[in-house]
Formats: structure tokens, C-alpha cells, sequence
């Protein structure tokens, strides 16, 4: 008999896990590409995270992605860990090497700016300062992708501001921290604004923020995308300003895993936005 090809498995590691819209997304591009493999979501305690790390790979997992709340513990568990990983504190990208060993990047970083790119063209990240709402594992991957486009200040807030003073001592002297009650000052004159902050997501409190010195020039942006579009963007839109959601966000962080769990490299299209948006 023909020895048949294994079926390659990927999927998604969180706790709690069902909201999530990865599966709908990955599941659409193996689909549209025709391609073997399943991308399954699996609600995962901490306690157990790394004994299903190593289980996996034996089931025929090729790899996985880690949201809340194992992004910064994957670190301890990982064999190889990039960079930006490293630097950013969290990894959202796992491939399993067939030498058993686990790889650990992180693509939200990179998903943030393609996310831009797309959906505001013109935006240029070296024309002013930008600011940046909250200091967690998100802000640090979008601030370290900041750095890296030549944003030439980076203001960061957050409601704890020892938070926000490690990132300084971790991301350089471009990064300027300000206290959470100056946040209507700090964003004037900013050419990007970006919260990454659960404010203002579906289920919980609204982020509450005056936006009378926002230049109108300025890219406003929310990496919540549920709702797709926040009270910020809604705000930050009526005043004249670009916005941009963070549903791309979600989408395109999932481009590099794709390509190296499935071997093509999917494209992020508005076919693939109202997929992800109607499962």
C-alpha cells in the first residue's frame, strides 16, 4: 500500500477560546485554496498549555496560534523564540519544527502596519508623533512596529504608568510616557493615534477621551474590532480624520502562520474581511 500524506492541522490555543474568529478565517482560505488541513480552536487552562504544546505535534499539528491569556507565558515553554518576539514580551505564532522543537514569533507587529498599508495608502508614519493607548502585549508589538517604520515619537498613556515606563526602558528614548489624565493633550499634534486598549470593545467599559486637539490629518485607529467599528473611530471620523479597524489587523497577523502551516501565502482581500465577518 501508498503510504498517504498527512493531513496538516493547525489552530488556535486560548482560554476562553469560542469567540474567537480564526477558525472562520483560516478555514476560509484553505477553502477558497483548496487545500488539505483543518484549523481548530482549543480552549486550553494555563496549567495544561504545555503539556498540549508537546502532545500536539504527535496528533499531526503543524502549528498554532496563542491569544489571551498564553501570549507572554509561551516564551517560557518555546524552544526558539525570534526577536520581535523576544523584544515585544509575548509570541502569537507557533510552528512546530520536525525536530520536535517549538518556534515562537510574534506577527501583530508586522499585521498591524500591513493593516495600514491597506486600508490608508497615504498614511505616512514618519510625519509626526504617534500616541498610544495602553501599555499590554498588543501595545508593545505596535510599538516596536512604530519604531521600526520610523515613527519619530511615540507617546504612550496607559491607567498604570509603571506599565507604560517599561516600555520606555525597553523601546528606547523614542518613547515618551504621559500620564493617563493628559491623554486629551498628548495626542495633539500626533499624525497617528492608536488604542489598544479593550476600552471600548463590545461587553466593556467605553473609552472616554477628548478628542478636541486631534488633528484632523491624523490616522486614527482601534485594534478592538468588535464592534468594527469603536465610539473612537466613530468620533475620530466625524472630525475629519482617516480611521482604520482592526479586524485587518486580525487578518493579516494570520498571513505568515497560513504560509508555513499550508504552504501558500493567502491574501488579504474584502472577500476575505466579509468571510470572517458573516461566520
Amino acid at each position: 500500500m501508498t503510504e498517504l500524506a498527512k493531513i496538516p492541522l493547525a489552530g488556535v490555543i486560548g482560554h476562553p477560546i469560542a469567540h474567537s474568529r480564526s477558525p472562520a478565517l483560516h478555514g476560509y482560505w484553505l477553502k477558497r485554496y483548496g487545500l488539505p488541513g483543518h484549523y481548530i480552536p482549543m480552549d486550553v487552562a494555563p496549567q495544561d498549555l504545555e503539556h498540549v504544546l508537546r502532545t500536539l505535534p504527535q496528533m499531526g499539528f503543524v502549528g498554532v496560534n496563542i491569544t489571551l491569556p498564553h501570549k507572554e507565558a509561551i516564551l517560557s515553554i518555546a524552544d526558539i523564540i525570534t526577536d520581535r518576539a523576544a523584544l515585544i514580551g509575548a509570541a502569537n505564532t507557533l510552528i512546530f519544527r520536525k525536530d520536535g522543537k517549538i518556534h515562537a514569533d510574534n506577527t501583530d507587529g508586522s499585521g498591524f502596519i500591513a493593516n495600514l498599508r491597506q486600508n490608508a495608502p497615504h498614511w505616512d508614519p514618519t510625519a509626526g508623533p504617534a500616541a498610544v493607548l495602553g501599555a499590554g502585549g498588543a501595545a508593545r508589538a505596535v510599538v516596536a512596529a512604530l519604531v521600526e517604520v520610523g515613527a519619530p515619537e511615540i507617546r504612550i498613556v496607559n491607567r498604570t504608568r509603571p506599565r507604560a515606563e517599561g516600555m520606555r526602558s525597553d523601546f528606547g528614548a523614542k518613547v515618551v510616557v504621559h500620564d493617563w489624565t493628559h491623554v486629551g493633550q498628548m495626542i495633539e499634534g500626533c499624525a497617528t493615534l492608536v488604542n489598544t486598549t479593550s476600552l471600548g470593545m463590545t461587553g466593556k467599559p467605553d473609552l472616554v477621551i477628548n478628542l478636541d486637539r486631534l488633528d484632523q490629518r491624523c490616522l486614527v485607529t482601534d485594534i478592538v474590532y468588535a464592534p468594527l467599528k469603536t465610539q473612537l473611530l466613530i468620533e475620530a471620523e466625524d472630525r475629519g480624520c482617516t480611521v482604520v479597524d482592526g479586524l485587518g489587523m486580525l487578518l493579516h497577523q494570520a498571513v505568515p502562520g497560513f504560509e508555513r502551516w499550508f504552504g501558500k501565502r493567502p491574501v488579504v482581500d474584502e472577500e476575505t474581511r466579509q468571510a470572517v465577518l458573516s461566520a
